[in-house]
């Protein structure tokens, strides 16, 4: 089955936004990315000069010229309304905050054409409390994508009780023209499968860290040692980005809110949000 979509907009080009984007041009489909202000955008470039630099030493059969292709092709803009206009897919990647994401679907929903469909990119909301917004419940579902994605190459599609089966099978489809892997979700689940599995994981890691028992390197040190595991906690809490392990954390429950207040004052309010800032937990160099 063919997922007829042609033309994509990924809303959001920070670490993971700019990697949907780059991945859905590099398969061939026409992209534009909108971020909130040209400053923005300006970091975005940055970050697709960097994906394309390093696609080609990690994707089989990537070349360097079809790389930078990819991203002279991309479309950028600031205009929101003119970012989805005439679009077949929307992609929301922007920060997780549930009231931002209600805002930026419902701010669209007039723009994009009546038949496009919008997926969100959430790593922790469903559908169902999203759907309300987008002016378009049966049309809407979430597409989720693990970082990394060329590598880390699944996508979670999870629907709500009001999704299209019809659209649930195309965005499936299209997940696979892009090179993922379908990861078909049978009901709504917080936290899809990868995260259902990782938060517990990451979440036990913070709790050591906050009741003095060692410190991040030591922590991620024996994770590595102890399972053969490549990157320790605290390695992927910086992958993920700060931003978005304090946006999870703030809305959590009660036991979570220590979390946030340690990320907020000891890095988010530093500047230090992880890889895509140069530092977080570790210090990253800067392309």
């Amino acid at each position: 089955m063919s997922s007829s979509f042609n033309q994509v907009t990924v809303l959001g080009a920070g670490v993971l936004g700019a990697q949907i984007s780059f991945q859905i041009a590099y398969r061939g489909f026409e992209v534009t990315t909108y971020e909130v202000s040209d400053a923005a955008l300006k970091q975005a470039r940055q970050r697709f000069k960097g994906i394309a630099a390093v696609y080609p030493t990690e994707v089989e059969g990537a070349t360097a010229a079809a790389a930078q292709e990819t991203v002279e092709r991309i479309r950028f803009t600031t205009q929101l309304a003119s970012a989805v206009q005439g679009a077949d897919l929307v992609i929301e990647a922007v920060p997780e905050s549930l009231e931002l994401k209600r805002d930026v679907f419902a701010r669209i929903a007039a723009s994009a054409p009546p038949a496009a469909v919008f997926v969100t990119n959430s790593s922790t909301l469903v559908p169902s409390e999203l759907m309300d917004s987008t002016g378009r419940p049966d049309r809407f579902l979430a597409l989720h994508f693990a970082n990394h994605i060329w590598v880390n190459n699944m996508a979670e599609v999870m629907s709500s009780p009001n999704t299209d089966p019809r659209v649930y099978q195309r965005v499936l489809a299209f997940a696979k023209d892009i090179g993922m892997v379908p990861i078909e979700l049978h009901k709504e689940q917080r936290g899809y499968i990868v995260n259902s599995l990782l938060g517990p994981f990451l979440m036990a890691a913070a709790d050591l860290l906050l009741r003095g028992v060692a410190e991040p390197n030591t922590i991620d040190t024996t994770w590595r040692i102890a399972t053969g595991a490549p990157k320790g906690p605290f390695e992927l809490f910086d992958i993920i980005g700060l931003r978005t392990a304090y946006a999870v954390a703030s809305a959590g429950g009660p036991d979570r809110q220590a979390w946030a207040n340690y990320l907020k004052r000891n890095y988010i309010d530093q500047g230090k949000l992880g890889v895509e800032s140069g530092e977080g937990f570790y210090i990253y160099p800067m392309s």
